[in-house]
């Protein structure tokens, strides 16, 4: 049994190939990257993967079992790109597709939504075999910003209360390599979240009991967080994104109560408080 894995050398695809090493034999596990010199370190077989080059898709997914398709960055291009490998899988005799997904995907207010609820839709039609690992927000979102805030004096968003369950990006890979090697969780959609949720005032807090300094949370209108992200050089598409994102999250969109995840992972998720600690180190 052969499992590939999408964006392999990403953040959370490279995790997932390390949390399946403890799983699977090396020889099983399969890299899927745009640039093979970029996953040497790996230490598992890789092939060359372009989500925007169908002609190559099925070649290079020759021999695949299951696969982790990760949902590609390149907003407004994800669906068309998801349906290349999706269609590819299927030329290529895949027999199993995991797809990670959005949290609450087909309700949520993000607009991310849009392009994993169509992406599910391809699935559901294509007569192959899934499963959905519909993912919440990840704590290094947040906690990346972290050490500006303390350089800054403040941690600065637009998410006003709103409940957050995000969880550490490897306890996300974990439950990946967990449902990927084990076949009993074909065919289900899985909400994936923190066990505990936070407000960014109460992340304000943890940050001011880790470092022994004031840092308050400034809750601020959409467009005045916008302007701030672009003046300190962010892209403006990346801008606009991470405020509206926060706006959603003031609106229920990152808070998840199932404790789905640590229910497949067996253990508790990663505490927002251990996330700010990684990032102050």
């Amino acid at each position: 049994m052969k499992i590939a894995v999408t964006g392999a050398t990403g953040q959370l695809g490279s995790q997932v190939i390390e949390q399946l090493k403890c799983r699977v034999s090396n020889e099983n596990i399969v890299a899927l990257v745009r640039n093979t010199e970029k996953a040497a370190n790996l230490g598992v077989e890789t092939r060359e993967f372009d989500y925007s080059k169908p002609d190559h898709l099925s070649k290079a997914l020759h021999g695949i079992d299951h696969l982790l398709l990760i949902s590609g960055t390149e907003f407004g291009q994800r669906t068309t790109q998801h349906k290349n490998v999706i269609y590819a899988a299927k030329e290529a005799g895949v027999k199993w597709i995991v797809y990670t997904s959005l949290l609450h995907a087909n309700t949520s207010h993000l607009n991310l939504a849009t392009e994993h609820v169509e992406t599910e839709e391809i699935l559901t039609n294509s007569g192959l075999e899934f499963t959905i690992l519909r993912n919440g927000w990840y704590s290094e979102n947040y906690t990346a910003s972290v050490p500006g805030a303390v350089g800054g004096g403040a941690f600065l968003g637009s998410a006003a209360n709103g409940k957050i369950s995000s969880a550490a990006r490897v306890d996300y890979a974990e439950a990946a390599a967990i449902v990927l090697a084990n076949e009993t969780h074909k065919g289900k959609t899985y909400e994936l979240a923190g066990d505990e949720f936070y407000t960014l005032s109460k992340l304000a807090e943890e940050i001011s009991r880790q470092t022994g300094k004031d840092i308050p949370y400034n809750n601020l209108p959409e467009e005045d967080y916008t302007n701030i992200l672009k003046n300190i050089g962010l892209p403006e598409g990346l801008a606009l994104g991470l405020a509206s994102w926060d706006v959603s999250a003031s609106f229920g969109a990152l808070f998840d109560d199932s404790r789905t995840l640590s229910s497949i992972l067996g253990r508790p998720t990663t505490p927002i408080a251990e996330s700010v600690k990684v990032a102050l180190q």
